[in-house]
């Protein structure tokens, strides 16, 4: 993992297409300005470890799950 030091108003490069700018520090809080591609996907690490879990449940299937599908399926 790669640290780096940033101020107010400072930014960082992700590759030739992605900006990372700090645009506040207040308290224990940093606010980020994020400029990419609208192909590149963006998602605060909750969100997408939610995302992660649902897709995960949704394709998990246990005994009980399949003996529903067969009963629906007569």
């Amino acid at each position: 993992m790669l640290i780096l030091t940033r101020k107010v108003g400072e930014s960082i490069r992700i590759g030739d297409d992605i900006l990372v700018k700090v645009v506040e520090i207040r308290g224990g809080q940093i606010r980020l300005a994020i400029n990419a591609p609208l192909e590149v996907r963006i998602l605060r690490e909750e969100i997408y470890d939610r995302i992660k879990k649902s897709n995960l449940e949704s394709v998990t299937y246990g005994p009980e799950t399949m003996e529903r599908v067969k009963e629906m399926l007569k």
